[in-house]
């Protein structure tokens, strides 16, 4: 029989010298309570000392009970770590962040798969589906259709590598932020350098998008139920987005992740409405008259493949949401029996069916109903408008508008948790204690505000779908097959050791192209460019 090891729960605390003689015996044990398992933080448990050392101390000694001696083989400790270890031949503490407690993403842990599948499909759907006709009107019915299954495809696929790459049983450590897991992976500098412009672009940047269709959307959504007798002197463009602004500030106010999971499902419902609507009302209306199905063809064959591949930019913007998953699954609590990547696919995968039953629909019967005749400014919500004002019903007109700038509205609040997250850390990290109530509501009021200034100084950010879609690329389709490259470290020529190295490559590649064709066709075609000038 080999001999019993015994292991202490909790570390050895430095003592004064003794008397010679005198035996110094050890403190016993100390576990947590089990409400402090899915905890994120310690910091706020009363059982901890204060930095200084200084404890309370009971006056009165009570004579201490000896423990049971522990065996390696039979137990693993669930305190140490949220994740526990399903390899028991080591015991390793989990790396807890003394911020997460105090942080909007990781505040609240009790998220759950229909948690999940809410801010999944609020983020993974919205404005920019309505421009994936735009993308078949160059590529054409077979390789629209072919580039779009295969984008999702693969989309979904580095979607699953990020829900697994969330925690990390060797280190006991859970990555609860995209550029978080950037860092731990590539290093801080590297990471930081591949990741933040585009992480920051898809928070800030889809912000501000926001806030120009919104705004823009929400004009219209006047102008049609007020109708064309209506005497009221209509607001600004301006104006209009000043007032999703406010709104949209105020819906911020909400203190976390968790707890906008309501207004998620709002906008996940409104989001799948309006798609629907879109398309069944464009294809009920039929084809227009004299339409087109041939891809547009440029005078030369450089032209010709730089508008291909801003084509596979504008495909590729559709699919976004990737930077918010870590984020999103961060909420659940995680055990070594119910990890959080369960319930989290679960989740994931609903979100998709329905993204996928809005995306191929809008797309197919978008083009088959306005063909080369969709405006490329727009997409399907400007073509309605266009070509079936007085063919449709203003009821039908005015919720459709009416959903997307609700939609607008719920979208802004999980875009911009990254943002609110990052400038509460910048403030926990120097100060060393959580953000006060009106500071947060500060930040939250200037994030706003800041995105609203950017809408009104380049009213146009929208119109550059091919652009950002390629810059945003990697974030989606290449870092995470890396990622699961150098985290995972899969055998040496195996399957999947060959399908991330590929894919991976082949998405970087695809980024870089993508972004000069991009900015070619931007050169060439022409941008409506309106400094301070919003239409």
């Amino acid at each position: 029989m080999a001999e019993t090891k015994e292991i202490w729960s909790a570390p050895i605390t430095p003592r004064t010298a003794s008397v010679v003689g005198t035996p110094v015996v050890a403190s016993p044990p100390v576990s947590c309570p089990p409400s402090q398992l899915h905890s994120p933080s310690l910091t706020r448990s009363p059982l901890l000392h204060s930095e200084d050392g200084d404890a309370p101390r009971p006056k009165s000694r009570t004579p201490k009970t000896p423990r049971t001696p522990l065996r390696i083989s039979n137990l693993t400790p669930r305190f140490i770590t949220p994740l526990g270890s399903p390899v028991r031949k080591a015991l390793k503490l989990t790396k807890l962040d003394p911020q997460d407690a105090w942080l909007p993403i990781t505040e609240s842990r009790n998220g759950n798969k229909y948690y999940a599948a809410f801010h999944t499909l609020c983020s993974g759907i919205g404005i920019q589906a309505l421009v994936l006709p735009v993308a078949f009107t160059i590529l054409g019915w077979t390789w629209g259709i072919i580039s779009l299954t295969i984008a999702f495809i693969w989309q979904l696929y580095t979607l699953w590598l990020l829900v697994n790459l969330h925690e990390s049983v060797e280190h006991g450590v859970r990555y609860c932020r995209y550029l978080q897991l950037c860092s731990a992976t590539f290093g801080e500098r590297l990471g930081k350098l591949l990741a933040m412009f585009p992480i920051l672009y898809l928070s800030a940047g889809t912000c501000t998008t926001l806030i120009i269709i919104g705004g823009s959307t929400a004009r219209t959504f006047y102008q049609v139920v007020c109708g064309e007798s209506c005497t009221a002197k209509p607001l600004t463009t301006v104006e209009w987005y000043l007032v999703f602004t406010c709104v949209a500030v105020v819906l911020s106010q909400l203190p976390n992740l968790n707890s906008i999971a309501g207004v998620s499902l709002v906008g996940a419902v409104t989001a799948v409405v309006y798609c629907t609507s879109i398309w069944v009302t464009s294809v009920a209306q039929g084809a227009l008259p004299g339409v087109s199905y041939d891809p547009i063809r440029a005078s030369s064959n450089v032209e010709s493949a730089f508008s291909v591949l801003n084509a596979l930019g504008i495909i590729a913007f559709a699919f976004r949401g990737h930077n918010l998953i870590l984020e999103i699954q961060s909420t659940m609590p995680s055990s070594e029996k119910h990890p959080s990547h369960v319930p989290m696919w679960k989740g994931v995968k609903v979100a998709y069916a329905l993204i996928a039953a809005c995306l191929f629909p809008l797309a197919i019967g978008g083009y088959w109903a306005y063909g080369q005749l969709i405006p490329s400014n727009g997409g399907m919500l400007t073509a309605l408008y266009q070509y079936h004002s007085r063919d449709v019903s203003r009821f039908v007109l005015g919720l459709t508008s009416f959903f997307v700038v609700v939609n607008g509205l719920c979208s802004f609040q999980i875009y911009g948790m990254p943002a609110f997250d990052d400038l509460e850390s910048q403030y926990t990290t120097r100060m060393k204690k959580p953000c006060p109530r009106w500071l947060r509501a500060l930040f939250r009021v200037f994030f706003g505000f800041m995105c609203f200034f950017i809408g009104v100084a380049i009213p146009f950010l929208s119109q550059l779908a091919g652009l950002i879609g390629g810059v945003a690329l990697p974030v989606t389709l290449a870092y995470p097959c890396f990622m699961w490259l150098k985290t995972k470290k899969p055998n040496k020529y195996s399957g999947m050791w060959w399908l991330n190295w590929f894919l991976g490559t082949f998405g970087v590649a695809l980024s870089a192209i993508l972004v000069a064709a991009s900015i070619y066709v931007i050169i060439d075609t022409g941008v409506n460019v309106s400094f301070f000038n919003p239409q």
